[in-house]
């Protein structure tokens, strides 16, 4: 009997240390950008649904937001197009986009919704083209001072959380693709999963931004220290954004307009550690990097 004891114990104590958080987070949305290595290795995919759906026991409301680099880019060789990106986002003619949403709509997202769904009838699966979830238009980014075009990437211009709020009143786990219907024809567009995950997150309330990524955090001074900023204010992190590399700039930029739009915390966290969801929202310290809106002027009010 007393083996017994001592064994469960720990497990019991964990638990009990997560209970402030449940408390806190009951009821709340949370958005998690599904990304990086977490979304090619078969340990790494299986912990992260089984995170998602203990978030959602636990009486919180997922929603995943997924891109598909690695996979997109495997698609491409396959079908002879030559993957080439400008401005750290990936060039898409249409016949590129043709294969960008084949992929990510047919094959990452079912992929997801299948490891979700072996725990319960919880995930749908759903693109930023439905319901007018996501709409943007053309995205023509600077270089050197001059606007380049990129083909069908898109820039964000409106969310309807209509579709993504009946499913979370249903009890559903959204998964939603990165693709956005045009404002302006009848194409459609890719766009970068790291902001569609935080413009969702801002139009949807959420209590929190996750974005999984390949590294630990934000490094404090990279590549001279692996040293990880555990938090910072938006205004810190809008001071080191032109610092960052071409990587992270999305991410972080993502992680700004979130808190700067309602969303409480954002946070970047290390993709390649399992079940590094539930360890970010279940130990005080968190494994990666947290930023929080500013204080308000004269402190806290």
């Amino acid at each position: 009997m007393s083996t017994r004891k001592h064994t469960a114990l720990p497990k019991a104590q964990i638990l009990v240390e997560a209970l402030p958080w449940l408390t806190r987070h009951r009821g709340k949305t949370v958005v998690i950008k599904f990304g990086g290595n977490a979304m090619v290795d078969e340990e790494l995919k299986a912990a992260f649904a089984q995170d998602v759906v203990f978030l959602h026991h636990a009486g919180l409301r997922p929603v995943v937001v997924h891109g598909g680099g690695p996979q997109i880019s495997k698609a491409l060789d396959r079908h002879g197009i030559v993957s080439e990106f400008k401005a750290g986002l990936r060039v898409t003619t249409e016949d590129a986009m043709d294969v960008v949403r084949m992929v990510l709509a047919g094959q990452v997202q079912r992929e997801l919704v299948g490891l979700l769904n072996q725990h319960g009838p919880l995930a749908v699966g759903l693109t930023g083209e439905d319901a007018h979830t996501i709409t943007a238009t053309k995205h023509q980014p600077r270089i050197e001072g001059e606007l380049v075009d990129i083909g069908r990437v898109g820039e964000i211009t409106e969310i309807d959380t209509g579709a993504i709020e009946a499913l979370l009143e249903d009890g559903r786990i959204p998964v939603v693709s990165s693709i956005a219907r045009s404002e302006d024809d009848h194409h459609v567009y890719n766009v970068n999963a790291d902001t569609a995950a935080a413009a969702l997150a801002a139009a949807l309330g959420a209590e929190t931004l996750m974005v999984l990524t390949d590294v630990e955090g934000l490094y404090e001074d990279w590549p001279n220290s692996d040293e990880v900023i555990s938090r910072l204010s938006a205004a810190q992190l809008e001071k080191l954004l032109p610092e960052l590399s071409s990587g992270m700039v999305p991410k972080m930029e993502g992680c700004l307009h979130a808190v700067r739009n309602g969303v409480q915390t954002a946070r970047v966290i290390d993709g390649r550690v399992q079940h590094s969801i539930l360890l970010e929202i279940f130990t005080d310290e968190g494994i990666g990097t947290m930023v929080v809106p500013d204080e308000p002027e004269g402190g806290a009010q």
